[in-house]
């Protein structure tokens, strides 16, 4: 898996901003059936927001999110008080959902119009 570019994960922080977390990291922490809820998520989404929600200090989200971006393949975009923002690129180009640019200045085409 490529590493995202700095212009990228700002992209998809822009396009995180108005989405909810999908998934919460609570009192049992970092469990198998955690992994698998992110990778379901992730599969049907792409970019999600995972709640970290017993953690308090700083330094143990960090880990969490590392841990998790590992576990579930995916990369860290973002770290924004509790809530960390993942994304894996779906590998069927068909079920691609997020607009990831290939250049700095690079902006989404027009969408399907409504007639």
């Amino acid at each position: 898996m490529e590493r995202l570019k700095g212009f990228q994960r700002k992209a998809l922080r822009a396009q995180a901003h108005g989405l909810k977390p999908v998934v919460s990291v609570g009192q049992k922490g970092m469990t198998d059936a955690l992994f698998r809820a992110v990778d379901r998520a992730l599969e049907r989404h792409e970019l999600i927001k995972v709640k970290f929600v017993e953690m308090k200090e700083k330094e143990e989200k960090q880990e969490a999110a590392r841990v998790l971006e590992e576990k579930a393949r995916c990369d860290l975009v973002g770290l924004i008080g509790h809530t960390g923002i993942f994304f894996r690129r779906n590998e069927n180009p068909e079920k691609h959902r997020v607009f990831l640019p290939r250049t700095s200045g690079e902006r989404p085409g027009p969408g399907p119009r409504d007639t």
